[in-house]
């Protein structure tokens, strides 16, 4: 039996090739029916709906209180998709949004409660759409680390934000990229100072917010007001934060699961990077598996494992000799779900 740590997918990752993945692979149509209806009882359009469409809509379906439901359940799905009888799973974690997947997977959450988390916190984000978010990196084209660019970029952030009516922040370490979040004044600043790099970076992402800064901190109130505590529960699987924290079962303080939850994960830095480096060490898996929906996952996980030297793999090339020889990362979106399901 092969041992796994999931990792859940966040915002910008139901794009147009992923149109019609809950047909293709949502195991559950009872269960789907009841994400459906809780949609539908919010008067918003049902996943059935979205996911069947016949053409990607940009405006539509990279909103958040529309992407954040249908990448939930994607990864849902996903999960449940995983053979248990060949593949332990020894712990879960996230991107960003992915911790409120991640909660359910590691039955922190019931699915349903899990979906109405993720459903409410997205449309509040949606409804406030507080600033936006960028990405850029501090690797090279080898996913190595350049000399002392990340601290360049942290101190230009801080630079920017110390300006009259300019906010700017690290909003989550993402392998070899800085998500930078801030107001468009703060955005702004950075995309005209910043060197082009690796041919399309800085990159400005479509229908985000300023995720993981204090210019959430209205969200989080709300998200508060919104969600009972009862709904937590102790996990049945190791829960890994966005602070590199483990959340074990049996042992989780229920209180400070939700705190953090519904305040530092959202008002603060993630630390995605940390995550994925804590999941190696603590847990030495011999696959990460990524759920779906999408593929755009795998790399930053694979540079986060070079940072932290997993395996003496110090760059793309060792990782990509090692993933043929014997594959570390299983991407649920693409063919190698095959590996795991």
């Amino acid at each position: 039996m092969k041992t796994a740590v999931v990792i859940c997918p966040g915002r910008g990752t139901y794009n147009k090739a992923e149109l019609g993945y809950l047909q293709r692979h949502f195991p559950d149509a009872n269960l789907l029916n009841s994400f459906d209806t809780i949609r539908l009882e919010a008067h918003q359009a049902s996943l059935s709906e979205l996911d069947g469409a016949e053409r990607y809509s940009m405006a539509v379906h990279t909103r958040g209180d529309n992407a954040s439901a249908l990448i939930y359940a994607a990864t849902l799905g996903d999960f449940m998709a995983i053979n248990r009888e060949h593949i332990d799973v020894v712990a879960v974690t996230g991107n960003s949004m992915g911790w409120y997947s991640a909660l359910a997977c590691a039955g922190a959450l019931s699915a349903n409660d899990g979906f109405r988390l993720s459903n409410i916190m997205g449309t509040l984000m949606q409804e406030a759409l507080i600033g936006g978010q960028l990405i850029y990196p501090f690797v090279d084209e080898q996913w190595c680390a350049i000399a002392q660019k990340r601290q360049e970029i942290l101190d230009k952030v801080i630079e920017i934000n110390s300006r009259k009516e300019h906010a700017l922040y690290l909003s989550i370490e993402l392998g070899g990229m800085l998500v930078l979040a801030g107001n468009e004044k703060g955005l702004d600043a950075f995309e005209k100072t910043a060197e082009p790099a690796l041919g399309k970076f800085p990159m400005r992402l479509n229908n985000h917010a300023a995720f993981h800064t204090s210019l959430q901190n209205p969200v989080a109130l709300k998200g508060q007001d919104s969600i009972d505590k009862q709904i937590f529960h102790q996990p049945q699987l190791p829960l890994i934060d966005g602070r590199g924290s483990i959340w074990w079962p049996k042992t989780c303080d229920i209180d400070a699961l939700y705190d953090y939850t519904l305040g530092e994960q959202v008002t603060q830095t993630y630390d995605f990077t940390r995550a994925i480096t804590i999941a190696a060490r603590e847990f030495a898996p011999d696959y990460f598996i990524i759920t779906g929906p999408g593929t755009t996952l795998g790399g930053t996980v694979a540079q986060s494992l070079i940072l932290s030297t997993w395996h003496d793999m110090h760059n793309k090339s060792d990782f990509q000799t090692r993933q043929e020889d014997q594959p570390l990362l299983v991407s649920m979106g693409m063919e190698q779900r095959n590996l795991v399901t």
